[in-house]
């Protein structure tokens, strides 16, 4: 028993041994076979022969298509589909350089044969028939109108084209209509037109007699100006001194003195001018018993020289609501400052 046992335990490993080694010896097949698939595979792109065979079959297609160029033209001709089939399975070969390049010269070739041959197709679509465009259109939506006789309508129903029902029919044929939306600008946009360029005409120089003559103009329009402005304050001084002379108790109220109530700037005209005085020393201002600006004019033997006496200044503003408010405030009805014969009314 023990022997058999033994046997048994000896005769296993055996039977293990061999079909692993089976085994082994099929996967060893499979491998051999992928090898040697492999291998073909590269014997072919190495194979100088078969190469050889592959450019020369690209040259015969590119010389047939050159040579049959005028029967490939017509329409009837199918020899242009067959030879880009045929390039088609020559490229799945193509390994090399000089080959990809054999394959695009042949696709350049019967690229421009094919444009050429669809230009000379007569272009019978560009005319529409409305007749024949809905022929079609019902016999697309399965309606017939010839098959169905006219008799087969009821009396009062509308004799066209559809029937009643042919909407129910048709609305699974569209789609949703697409929406709404605004339009920017038109369709054909033309650019502005150009803006003509003006050509600015350059200022001469000023020559030296301009130069000389522009100093001496100035000179005499501030002069003019400046004698025009000693001359309205000396009138102004002749219209002060004469209103206290009337009454030399009686103190002159400032607004009532240089406001005119027809005029505004007139009244700025005067506050201008009568300012001079005050700098000058030639009339004095001072407050009154209700704390009221007047001004009188100074003596003679009053003026001292400029810069000796202590002066204060101030600023006079005045607006024209001011204006109205002073004028009805004081009750002014004429101005003690009458205007000149030079300025306007």
């Amino acid at each position: 028993m023990k022997r058999a046992k033994g046997g048994d335990g000896e005769e296993a490993p055996r039977q293990n041994a061999s079909t692993g080694q089976r085994k082994s010896d099929q996967s060893d097949g499979d491998n051999s076979g992928c090898d040697l698939g492999q291998a073909d595979m590269q014997d072919e792109d190495n194979n100088p022969g078969f190469r050889r065979e592959i450019r020369s079959k690209y040259r015969e297609l590119i010389q047939s298509v050159q040579q049959n160029r005028e029967d490939m033209l017509s329409p009837s001709n199918n020899k242009l589909t067959e030879v880009l089939e045929e390039a088609n399975k020559l490229f799945k070969d193509v390994r090399q350089p000089r080959e990809a390049a054999l394959d695009a010269q042949l696709l350049v070739v019967t690229t421009d044969l094919g444009k050429e041959k669809a230009s000379q197709l007569a272009a019978e679509g560009t005319a529409f028939d409305p007749t024949t465009f809905t022929e079609h259109l019902l016999s697309y939506m399965g309606l017939n109108r010839l098959n169905d006789g006219e008799d087969e309508q009821p009396i009062g129903a509308a004799i066209g084209y559809l029937p009643p029902d042919a909407w129910h029919k048709s609305r699974e044929l569209f789609q949703g209509s697409p929406s709404f939306h605004y339009m920017m600008g038109s369709f054909h946009a033309e650019p502005p037109p150009p803006k003509q360029r003006l050509e600015r005409q350059r200022k001469p120089p000023p020559s030296k007699d301009v130069k000389r003559i522009m100093p001496t103009q100035l000179k005499k329009m501030e002069a003019s100006h400046q004698e025009a402005t000693e001359k309205e304050v000396e009138r102004i001084l002749g219209y002060l001194k004469t209103y206290y002379q009337d009454d030399p108790t009686s103190p002159i109220s400032y607004y009532e003195f240089v406001i005119d109530p027809k005029s505004f700037s007139r009244t700025v005209e005067n506050i201008f001018h009568t300012s001079f005085l005050v700098r000058d020393g030639l009339a004095r201002m001072y407050f009154d018993n209700y704390r009221l600006p007047c001004i009188a004019p100074v003596e003679e033997g009053e003026v001292e020289a400029g810069g000796s006496s202590i002066r204060k200044q101030c600023i006079v503003s005045i607006s024209p609501k001011l204006w109205k408010e002073l004028i009805e405030a004081y009750d002014i009805r004429n101005t003690l400052i009458q205007p000149s014969n030079t300025q306007p009314e």
